[in-house]
């Protein structure tokens, strides 16, 4: 799989938009891209991220529909590995402090109660043989 950092721009907000639908032909594309290339320009750049093995396809109709070769949750991990390396020295503390110290987050207490019980949950996983 090619690195999130290894796409163009314009590769970058293709596969935006196909994630954000989950499946997605060049004319739908072409509508939610602002500024968009051509329509043949976007079939080039989707053949293209075939090749890298970031999409796949199928054809419906007249029309391919193109979809993520790995699923949003394998790709998030992905991306967040790397940004983790990058900017936070592969330290997930460095990464949250970064994120809950930021006085623009929003951390509810929802959500911080979920985050406990992963925290929870993991510590268990790792007392197990």
């Amino acid at each position: 799989m090619v690195p999130d950092e290894d796409l163009s721009r314009r590769e970058r907000q293709i596969m935006q938009v196909i994630y954000s639908r989950g499946q997605a032909t060049a004319k739908q594309i072409e509508a939610e891209i602002s500024d968009p290339p051509t329509r043949t320009a976007i079939r080039t750049m989707l053949t293209i991220l075939v090749e890298k093995n970031v999409l796949r396809f199928h054809k419906e109709g007249r029309e391919y529909v193109y979809a993520p070769a790995r699923s949003p949750e394998k790709t998030r991990r992905g991306a967040l590995r790397s940004v983790m390396s990058v900017f936070f020295g592969d330290s997930i503390e460095s990464l949250l402090a970064s994120h809950l110290s930021d006085p623009h987050s929003k951390v509810d207490d929802k959500t911080l109660k979920r985050l406990e019980k992963m925290i929870r949950e993991v510590r268990q996983r790792e007392d197990q043989p």
